[in-house]
């Protein structure tokens, strides 16, 4: 039988209070959870709530799942972990992706780069930052480092930080498209999947993480909710996966709707996109189906959620990163554990 994976508290959901936020992560350490994660879209940053929790706890390694490349220049990510882990005493897990281009270019306001070459580019100067042992130089499709492009001065010069390295950051990847996948497979230290299916991933993700070398994490992150009324628990999942089938992108362009379609439920894929997209969100949660939910989702009460659980840890996964639906799940979860 494979290792217990270990056991992550996704921070979604819990809000920006400080203190609200620092209870949630102690109670999280006392617990024995392993490691707590923060997120960004278009509101919070990633990086923020980690720098707080880092001064709040002692045990816990602290993830970014995810930061968007899109947001920084691998450089600036670079100036962010390698402060962050002199914080933390190198507690930092770092999770990129590359977001999509609704938010790329509707946000952040920078062209959306194919995700395999720009993610490519993107750790290579990144690993060469952090490693700290030479100047940083780059010549790539996407990154050139001194830029020497049009409308520069021509006087950037190779630097090296001036922070103590961090080399041995593991850097995660959030990829679901096959190409995407392999290219973390041979460039990151691990896998940040979302609606992570742990009985249909082998379709999936199977070709790609067979090549992976030994060491490579597994961290989906798994929605959660318990409860004895477990039509109750499954409509409370309901919303995020129909958010991410129906509205994390366009009808031509939405990672999550593609990769949900490859587990093999593409027509019900194509009806949730159609209400979502046309305005009818409540019709679209309801049309998740239980048997998606039960995939890709731990609900129910908590003998069913144990045996749900005996699934996951079959499998290359070597981290579940638990999105509870309420705070108050916190202990029973780490109890079910």
């Amino acid at each position: 039988m494979p290792p217990r994976p270990s056991l992550g508290l996704s921070l979604a959901g819990f809000g920006g209070d400080p203190r609200s936020l620092a209870d949630v992560a102690l109670r999280a350490e006392r617990a024995g959870y392993d490691s707590v994660w923060s997120a960004e879209a278009w509101g919070s940053d990633a990086f923020t709530p980690l720098a707080y929790l880092a001064a709040r706890t002692s045990r816990l390694r602290l993830g970014t799942a995810i930061a968007q490349m899109a947001a920084r220049t691998p450089a600036a990510t670079a100036m962010t972990v390698l402060t962050l882990q002199q914080l933390s005493e190198g507690r930092l897990v770092l999770g990129l992706g590359a977001s999509g281009p609704q938010v790329v270019e509707g946000w952040h306001g920078v062209p959306y780069h194919a995700p395999v070459r720009m993610t490519r580019e993107y750790l290579a100067v990144l690993r060469t930052a952090l490693a700290g042992t030479e100047k940083l130089e780059f010549s790539g499709s996407v990154y050139q480092i001194p830029n020497t492009g049009a409308g520069t001065t021509g006087q950037g010069r190779p630097l090296r930080t001036t922070m103590p390295p961090a080399p041995g950051t593991p850097i995660l990847v959030a990829a679901m498209g096959p190409k995407n996948v392999a290219m973390a497979v041979e460039n990151a230290d691990g896998l940040l999947p979302y609606l992570w299916s742990p009985t249909r991933w082998r379709e999936t993700w199977g070709e790609a993480l067979a090549k992976a070398p030994e060491g490579f994490q597994v961290a989906p992150t798994v929605l959660v909710c318990v409860g004895d009324d477990l039509a109750a628990c499954r409509d409370r999942v309901r919303p995020r996966i129909a958010l991410h089938i129906g509205g994390m992108g366009s009808r031509t362009k939405n990672f999550y709707a593609s990769l949900v379609s490859r587990y093999g439920y593409a027509d019900e894929v194509a009806r949730i996109q159609d209400l979502y997209l046309g305005g009818q969100r409540a019709a679209a949660c309801a049309a998740v189906p239980d048997e998606l939910v039960d995939d890709l989702a731990l609900v129910g009460p908590v003998p069913r959620i144990s045996e749900q659980l005996a699934v996951w840890r079959d499998g290359p996964v070597t981290t579940m990163i638990l999105e509870p639906t309420h705070p108050d799940m916190l202990e029973d979860i780490a109890k079910i554990w």
